[in-house]
């Protein structure tokens, strides 16, 4: 099986000023993807939802060595919020699940995972 990453890119506002209903309702989009994942028989082997980045570290190649720093890389509204790891030998109907996160989500990237003997 091929291994993709299904990255979500989101304002961070959204999560940070949603009341705990709000929150359980966009919880309940997810858990509807991943059964609908499993149910087509896409396997998830790995995911989380991230901190918001403000609590992110960014480290950073400097002519006098390497910097770290508060804050993300980018200076957006946009920050990766989450991500899944999905299996599949069927990229388009992974695709066509993947539109249920849409009820949530504005934008996804979905890439492939190169896979690296030596890595592993």
């Amino acid at each position: 099986m091929t291994r993709y990453m299904v990255l979500l890119p989101t304002n961070e506002a959204f999560w940070a000023e949603s009341t705990p209903e709000e929150k359980a309702a966009g919880y309940e989009v997810h858990s509807k993807f991943a059964k609908l994942l499993a149910d087509r028989g896409h396997k998830v082997t790995g995911g989380a939802e991230l901190h918001h980045s403000s609590k992110a570290k960014t480290l950073r190649k400097t002519s006098d060595g390497i910097a770290i720093t508060d804050g993300p890389y980018a200076e957006t509204v946009e920050h990766v919020t989450g991500f899944y790891i999905v299996e599949t030998d069927d990229v388009e109907d992974m695709l066509e699940c993947c539109k249920v996160l849409t009820e949530l989500e504005t934008a996804l990237e979905i890439r492939e995972i190169v896979e690296n003997e030596e890595m592993s």
